[in-house]
């Protein structure tokens, strides 16, 4: 063929190259653009599946709250207690005092309401109890919660128990804080007048109805909005009426308002947005999701532009490719002959290749080597090694071979070839030698001693060996851990040889990393018996539950170095055992103490010739006996914490309780007395007692301030039994007697 002929083949090829690839190209864009549109249309449908879910919810919650408004207000109506100061212009202190303990129940009963009022039009008085803020007897120009007053005053214009989203502002002791509510009015309206003569309002924390709509917090995420029966738009966080613009305002009306349950996408706020609504409710209300566009179908817009550039990169260099396969796909006639001389050169080094698969085969017992015609195959493939004289195998095991293998990664292989030509430089000085790379981190060298009288000579041996992993330390920065087997005189015997060191080479687990193992020395242990210490698997089993970590880790290196005088079997076998044991202990510690399921996970253990050092397993099971450790002091430390919120959830419920004590609450949590002081003391940095006399003072500090009562009423209220003790412990508090404080706070 001639040149000519090559190049318009390489013509040829380049053009079919070009086809092929604008046509993967195509098919790229086509597909992108396909699958972005579909994904687009599946990803709006998710997203709009997920906001009516969490709408919805929210509906739900509204209406069932709204059934339990009315339940509770029905209740109120019904208390004689709170009767009396709904119908009674003039109920006397032990009424009221009885009243509030009724709402200041029901209060405590349900965790969602934010506060309840109860309005005396002939009185024009307001009975409060709020969970927060000022709770009390208040004048209708003293009530913190003016907003109130305004739908009081136009009650005509709701329905009773439809709720009313609102906000409103109360001071506090730390400033003044906003409530965010769905306030749900009862009240009693006869005469022609249709005047209020009595009212119950339930006002209902919005965060426990909006928790599925109010969990967004950046704008920029999404929004949550309820339209209400009065054709407001209110913010699902805030409850505040959103100013609209025309156009949004158009959008609301005309698309959303009064229809099914479904999405649109539109402009909302300037911001091509998906719009997810819910149809009208019972209460003829709606609930609106927008969330941004670009937020629904960033990830599949991202998707189709990698695509894209990933089209046009393989357009780019398939253009050029095709262009470089025209003039050097195909060389001229010369340097094809070149490269048939490269094959040669290849065929003929593959020989070394040949010889270590050759030898490798014989080591390992794929083939036995025990016929004339067996050893001719090595003579002919310039193997010389004689194995009718004495020889030895010595297995090297590379040392820290996994992280070599993280660091050093393709060039490994190189390593290993190192550490061969090293082992049979220095080796030539005594021996014949024969280097053959094994499996992994193992490399095996026979050795044939030159001199018949240096045979039996071990001191020699250990001598080069001992050279050898220093070279290998001074030059690649690599440790080696060798053992070498007796010596033999037959070629029959080489596999039983590299079984032999292969076996005793698994005691580096107890020797460590640089050892020189003699193989002899590991099989005089097989004459040796073995007997479980029994009694010390008990202790360290006894140490853990106890969660005496160290005890237990000091009991298992001393089982486990036990085995180190035995067969490696034993130190197998002795560790599944304990391995078992821990196991039981992870399933009783689980049991008894209540851990999380993850915590009593199965305790697998990799075989133990995975582990290079006895360090290295200590390392794994020591990692256990911690984590086993820090989750049950993590189980003592929240079992402390729940202590301590029973111990101030008493405080404050029984405050006016005079037997209340340490002694009192220990009885109340059947628990000692000295234990949880300790702890209480330990967790706040306050004892039991200066909490209650704090709790009572406060107290006394609101009767003085928010009430008429006496002096010693106020004591006997909180839990003070002698009103001079109550006195002298006020003014060492405060630095005023009771009286005089309240004269500077009721003027």
């Amino acid at each position: 063929m001639s040149a000519f002929d090559f190049r318009s083949n390489g013509k040829l090829f380049s053009r079919l190259l070009l086809s092929i690839t604008l046509c993967i190209v195509l098919t790229l864009t086509v597909s992108s653009l396909i699958y972005f549109f579909t994904y687009v249309r599946i990803d709006l449908k998710q997203a709009y599946q997920s906001d009516v879910s969490n709408l919805s919810q929210t509906s739900k919650e509204v209406i069932g709250m709204t059934e339990s408004a009315q339940a509770l207000s029905f209740q109120i109506y019904r208390t004689y207690t709170i009767s009396k100061l709904m119908f009674y212009s003039e109920p006397n202190i032990y009424d009221e005092t009885a009243a509030m303990n009724e709402l200041t129940n029901y209060l405590s009963s349900m965790p969602f309401i934010e506060s309840i009022y109860v309005y005396n039009s002939k009185s024009n008085r307001f009975y409060t109890t709020a969970r927060e803020g000022e709770s009390g007897i208040f004048n209708r120009d003293e009530l913190p919660d003016k907003k109130i007053l305004v739908v009081l005053d136009n009650f005509q214009q709701y329905r009773p128990f439809t709720p009313i989203p609102r906000s409103y502002t109360t001071p506090t002791l730390a400033g003044e804080k906003t409530y965010n509510v769905y306030t749900y009015l009862g009240y009693d309206a006869i005469g022609r007048s249709q005047t209020i003569n009595s009212a119950v309002i339930v006002n209902i924390s919005s965060a426990w109805i909006n928790k599925e709509i109010g969990a967004i917090t950046k704008d920029d995420q999404g929004k949550s909005y309820i339209m209400d029966d009065q054709e407001r738009l209110l913010s699902g966080d805030t409850l505040s009426p959103k100013e609209l613009s025309a156009a949004d305002r158009e959008l609301l009306e005309k698309q959303i308002r009064d229809q099914e349950t479904g999405y649109i996408v539109a402009e909302f706020e300037g911001k091509k947005s998906l719009i997810s609504y819910t149809k009208p409710d019972s209460l003829d209300w709606q609930y609106v999701r927008v969330t941004p566009y670009k937020n629904i179908t960033a990830t599949v817009s991202s998707i189709r532009n990698m695509t894209i550039l990933i089209a046009m990169a393989i357009l780019v260099i398939g253009l050029l490719t095709s262009w470089l396969l025209s003039r050097m796909l195909y060389l001229p006639i010369h340097q094809i002959v070149n490269q048939m001389n490269m094959l040669e050169s290849e065929k003929r080094n593959s020989s070394y290749t040949i010889r270590q698969n050759l030898l490798r085969k014989f080591i390992q017992g794929v083939q036995s080597l025990n016929t004339q015609a067996q050893l001719d195959k090595l003579a002919l493939n310039g193997i010389k090694f004689d194995f009718h004289s004495n020889y030895r195998v010595v297995l090297i095991k590379i040392d820290r071979f996994e992280s070599l293998k993280e660091s050093r990664g393709d060039d490994l292989l190189a390593y290993k070839f190192a550490i061969m030509n090293i082992s049979w430089e220095i080796g030539l000085t005594h021996y014949q030698v024969e280097s053959v790379d094994m499996d992994d981190d193992c490399v095996v060298i026979l050795l044939n001693p030159i001199d018949p009288e240096e045979q039996h000579n071990d001191e020699l041996l250990r001598s080069v060996l001992k050279n050898i992993q220093q070279s290998t330390m001074d030059y690649l920065k690599i440790g080696v851990s060798m053992t070498y087997s007796v010596e033999a005189n037959a070629p029959s015997q080489l596999t039983a040889l590299y079984k032999q060191v292969k076996e005793a080479a698994l005691h580096r687990l107890f020797i460590g990393h640089g050892g020189l193992i003699r193989a002899e020395d590991i099989l005089s242990l097989k004459s040796k018996e073995y007997v479980f210490p029994a009694d010390k698997e008990k202790r360290m089993a006894d140490a853990l539950m106890a969660s005496k970590t160290e005890d237990a880790k000091k009991v298992f290196i001393d089982i486990v170095q036990e085995t180190a005088d035995y067969p490696f079997q034993v130190a197998q076998l002795a560790v599944s055992h304990l391995t078992m044991t821990i196991n039981n202990i992870l399933s009783t510690i689980q049991k008894n103490n209540s851990l999380e399921s993850d915590a009593a996970t199965k305790f697998k253990m990799p075989t133990l010739d995975k582990f290079e050092t006895i360090d290295e397993l200590n390392e794994m099971f020591f990692t256990m006996f911690n984590d086993i450790q820090s989750r049950l002091a993590e189980k003592r430390t929240m079992k402390q914490g729940d202590l301590i919120r029973k111990i101030n959830d008493l405080i404050h419920k029984e405050y006016a309780n005079p037997n209340m004590c340490l002694n009192w609450i220990a009885s109340e949590l059947d628990m000692s007395s000295i234990y949880i002081s300790r702890v209480y003391k330990q967790q706040t940095l306050h004892a039991i007692v200066d909490v209650i006399n704090t709790v009572r003072l406060d107290k006394a500090k609101e009767h003085l301030e928010q009430t008429d009562s006496s002096i010693a009423d106020i004591a006997e209220k909180t839990g003070y039994t002698s009103s001079s003790y109550f006195h002298r412990m006020f003014k060492k508090s405060f630095g005023v007697t009771p009286a005089d404080y309240r004269k500077v706070k009721q003027g």
